[in-house]
């Protein structure tokens, strides 16, 4: 997570380096640097998730096409709790408490904001493995059990985000 922060904060131009010099401004600086790594974090996340649907979509082609239509209602599930967590990332509002808001951000908090994008970040992988399952399984007497390990595995996708966001509005 502090790569992005790193690559935001080295994208800074010589004005905003010199007024990070500033006593005070520069907690102002790094709370701006902060929503431009959660923007620039949270839209590359959903590019990638909305990858992953595309790909579901094309499976679900395939299963009309193999004449597997009893699939389709349960591989909907999947499409659209992952579309739901696209959305909610790609619409919620940017970064942290701002520089002359009552609440202020601790370290504990950021990482554990930080914790949870991570987990979102690594859980991608999972999914898109359970996607070239499904792939594999069609045919087999193992898709259904393939779409439900890729249900699963949304749901928990949908659910870290929301306990993310409580975090970020229990500070607010």
């Amino acid at each position: 997570m502090s790569d992005l922060f790193d690559r935001v904060t080295e994208d800074q131009d010589p004005i905003t380096k010199l007024a990070s010099k500033i006593p005070g401004f520069d907690g102002y600086i790094e709370r701006q640097t902060r929503r431009n790594a959660d923007k620039l974090l949270r839209e590359s996340m959903a590019s990638s998730y909305e990858e992953l649907v595309k790909r579901i979509s094309d499976i679900q082609k395939d299963l009309v096409s193999s004449g597997e239509i009893s699939v389709l209602d349960d591989l909907e599930t999947a499409v659209t709790k992952l579309q739901t967590f696209v959305d909610k990332i790609r619409n919620a509002s940017y970064g942290y408490s701002g520089f002359f808001d009552a609440v202020k951000i601790n370290e504990d908090e950021l990482a554990q904001i930080y914790h949870y994008d991570l987990s979102m970040l690594e859980m991608q992988e999972g999914i898109s493995s359970a996607i070239d399952n499904i792939e594999q399984s069609i045919g087999s007497d193992g898709l259904p059990a393939a779409i439900r390990h890729l249900i699963g595995l949304s749901r928990d996708l949908v659910s870290a985000y929301e306990k993310r966001d409580e975090v970020v509005t229990a500070m607010g």
